[in-house]
């Protein structure tokens, strides 16, 4: 039986093989729209899915990363010997920032109702039982939860990263301006 990172990593890695054989006839910005079009697409289509998995898939989905950033940078790789130089130059955030970065999307969608209705239904204000100074911070409530599995379902997991958001990034109304401050924060903690 095979988990979601299993069949993405396999699907990724035969994509990876087709873009190396026609790397060098192609441009780096060329090689660089394929390799997200095709290749980290697939990485971010099921990401929100792989919060809470095991160490061993996150490092497999990695793996797999940084296979496609030395592909990209092709004759430069070997310049960015380390796989978070190459990732840094390339812009991208590493398997695990990526995962939360998406978790957060969702729930800033959510919050402020452009997701689906029963997306937005899961996630609920944080209303402390009296007057604190966080009940005006824009925090979810998170929901108690016994299971290891249960705390990677969106409604729990959804708003354990929202809630571990600076207050400034969750005071942001406007969508663009919280995807570029919500990139930037991962990005600084992943390098």
């Amino acid at each position: 039986m095979y988990c979601v990172a299993d069949v993405t990593c396999l699907s990724a890695f035969y994509h990876i093989r087709a873009l190396r054989h026609i790397r060098p006839v192609i441009t780096d910005e060329v090689a660089k729209t394929i390799a997200c079009s095709f290749i980290t697409s697939r990485l971010d289509y099921a990401n929100s899915v792989l919060y809470g998995i095991s160490a061993k898939n996150i490092h497999r989905l990695q793996r797999m990363q940084n296979t496609l950033a030395r592909v990209v940078l092709g004759s430069l790789a070997s310049k960015f010997s380390h796989s978070t130089d190459m990732l840094c130059r390339l812009h991208w955030l590493p398997v695990q920032y990526r995962i939360q970065f998406k978790l957060a999307l969702l729930a800033f969608n959510a919050r402020s109702n452009n997701a689906p209705l029963y997306l937005s239904s899961l996630l609920h204000n944080y209303v402390p039982g009296r007057s604190l100074r966080s009940s005006q911070s824009n925090l979810l409530s998170v929901p108690s939860c016994k299971l290891n599995f249960g705390a990677r379902s969106f409604r729990v997991a959804a708003p354990t990263v929202w809630n571990s958001l600076p207050a400034d990034i969750r005071a942001c109304t406007f969508y663009g301006s919280f995807i570029r401050q919500l990139k930037t924060f991962y990005f600084n903690h992943a390098f």
